[in-house]
């Protein structure tokens, strides 16, 4: 998983790169971190446990 961070004047932003699955070919784009863990928890729950 790709993770980046946007910097702004006095706050950052966590953004994760997301590979969507079309028709045509898979899109790539990035998504802020928090809403998409709140969307799709048990992405992140994996990641944590093979990261230890």
């Amino acid at each position: 998983m790709d993770r980046e961070v946007k910097r702004l004047k006095q706050s950052r932003i966590l953004l994760v790169k997301v590979r969507w699955n079309s028709k045509r070919d898979p899109e790539f784009t990035w998504e802020r971190e928090d809403q998409f863990r709140k969307k799709y928890p048990h992405l992140f729950a994996k990641a944590a446990s093979s990261s230890s």
